[in-house]
């Protein structure tokens, strides 16, 4: 919101928005032989590469869940996918509202296109942050934390290599960043009502399906 309304009403924060960009700009020319794995870590912010990933674990969640005997397995993998559609609708709304320039640009697209907030990175965010709540629940050991770090990871490169690649300002994708982490505890929400026992049902017990190699607990 915040973020938002410094886009909008062209705030403070476009200085070092502008500051931030070029001084990422002048890396990124300095080191062009990272420009192509960047641009490849841009286009696992596309929907093709993205909610695939979200519809596996989607699909595992429901999966493991029912087969467990949650009596509310459905919940988590509903959450998931609804926080994904509205991503779209955010972005759309907003990016037309808002009407951004593109970067290094003052004046906005004349085919009406804005670029805040950033959309490769809204998508990857919350389709990979979804994906990883929703397997979560059903994974232990050092394969639960790998998948933790390495979704951190991904998310921040993505987000990073736009502004590298000189396809989004730095606010753009924070923007987007925060838009995934107003959606996302949703999932986490729905996940924990999930696995909470109904009035006068016994809790459910039950192994994990993924563990890593020794099965020792995460």
């Amino acid at each position: 919101m915040l973020l938002t309304w410094q886009v909008a009403g062209h705030g403070v924060l476009l200085g070092p928005d502008r500051h931030l960009l070029h001084a990422v700009l002048r890396r990124s020319a300095a080191h062009p032989g990272l420009n192509t794995p960047a641009h490849y870590l841009c286009k696992l912010g596309n929907i093709q590469a993205a909610v695939p990933v979200l519809f596996v674990a989607v699909c595992a969640a429901a999966w493991w869940g029912r087969r467990a005997g949650l009596g509310r397995w459905w919940l988590p993998p509903l959450a998931g996918a609804l926080v994904m559609a509205l991503v779209p609708l955010v972005v759309v709304t907003v990016k037309d509202g808002v009407h951004r320039p593109p970067p290094g640009s003052t004046h906005p697209d004349p085919s009406g296109y804005g670029w805040f907030p950033s959309g490769h990175t809204a998508t990857s965010s919350v389709a990979y942050g979804a994906a990883l709540l929703l397997l979560l629940p059903w994974l232990r050991g050092l394969l639960r934390r790998i998948l933790v770090a390495g979704t951190a990871l991904l998310v921040l490169a993505v987000g990073v290599a736009l502004v590298w690649c000189d396809y989004h300002w730095p606010l753009d994708v924070a923007a987007s960043w925060c838009l995934a982490a107003v959606l996302l505890p949703w999932v986490t929400a729905a996940g924990a009502l999930a696995h909470r026992p109904r009035e006068g049902e016994p809790p459910v017990t039950h192994e994990p399906p993924v563990t890593d190699s020794s099965g020792s607990p995460g």
